[in-house]
């Protein structure tokens, strides 16, 4: 009985003496125009540690220089980016039982393409934010006196679907002409590969890693003008002339009235590519709002991180 009591007591102070469990991991990836390590980006990153106290925050780079990783948004091979975040990654001993994820616009799609080719280690809970999942059908404009950006627009505008293009501006590879799909399909070799949307190169991998996701939440931004068609966020992508005779957008506050198909008539989804409608059907695709432009983030990101982000 002796021995009993001694062995209850030590088991009792080992129980109670162990360290609490650090919150699980966080991995960031930036938008375009911005950087790892921007004003912005640090800000955030503390107000989630604010939030979530002891958590590993990663801010993915493609280059430990502020202005190249900047540039890097605009300019390189977007299948070669994800290869070198996957890379950097798996380096990290922190993040090698999986991690939460946020996205800030093409950075969430990025993100979904690490999941779908690489998820190793492995996404849990996947936010992004005013991500252009269906692409986009217009090149956004850019900020006065950003030179970067306008050189970058003007010359994905004048060839997206040529060669170079397709190879070396990144906003070409994922522009999805609704007027010009078959040779969307022929030329671009990043958003047609991750929406597996070219019949005879489809990839069940994609599928059954982003099926895996815990969550995927999608967020729009209800007035956004940067993303066109701003439903791209939620999967939903222009019809074809849709300028000319379409209904109303899904939030209904566009100018402008376009033909969305929504994420469930998408063939994508109701043929499962990409393991989204098996995700969809067991509640793990959250659609959520943000009230504003492209990126203003104001408070609607904090209930969002605080129920999906930082998990034991």
């Amino acid at each position: 009985m002796k021995f009993l009591f001694w062995s209850l007591i030590s088991f009792s102070v080992l129980v109670f003496a162990s360290p609490a469990k650090s919150p699980r991991p966080l991995v960031l990836w930036h938008g375009l125009g911005d950087s790892h390590s921007s004003p912005g980006m640090l800000q955030f990153a503390s107000l989630i540690k604010d939030m979530h106290p002891g958590i590993f925050i990663h801010s993915i780079s493609m280059d430990e220089d502020f202005d190249k990783d900047r540039k890097a948004g605009f300019y390189g091979n977007v299948n070669d980016q994800i290869e070198l975040a996957a890379g950097q990654l798996a380096a990290i001993p922190e993040l090698e039982h999986g991690f939460d994820a946020i996205g800030f616009s093409q950075g969430g799609q990025f993100l979904r393409a690490y999941v779908e080719r690489y998820n190793s280690p492995p996404v849990n809970n996947l936010i992004t934010f005013g991500s252009q999942h269906m692409g986009i059908s217009d090149i956004p404009a850019c900020r006065p006196y950003d030179f970067l950006c306008q050189i970058a627009r003007r010359a994905t505008k004048s060839a997206v679907y040529g060669t170079w293009a397709q190879e070396n501006l990144v906003q070409a590879q994922y522009f999805r002409d609704p007027n010009n799909l078959e040779t969307y399909l022929t030329a671009n070799h990043f958003l047609t590969s991750i929406n597996n949307e070219v019949s005879n190169a489809r990839n069940m991998t994609y599928a059954n890693n982003l099926a895996s996701l815990n969550t995927l939440v999608l967020v729009i931004f209800t007035k956004d003008k940067t993303v066109v068609p701003k439903e791209s966020a939620w999967f939903g992508s222009e019809t074809e002339d849709s300028f000319v005779s379409g209904e109303q957008s899904i939030l209904g506050e566009d100018n402008i009235s376009r033909a969305i198909i929504h994420m469930r008539l998408q063939p994508l989804y109701q043929e499962d590519w990409i393991g989204l409608r098996t995700l969809d059907e067991r509640g793990g695709v959250i659609f959520d709002v943000c009230v504003g432009e492209h990126m203003q983030l104001g408070d609607c990101w904090q209930g969002l991180v605080r129920e999906y982000i930082g998990g034991l």
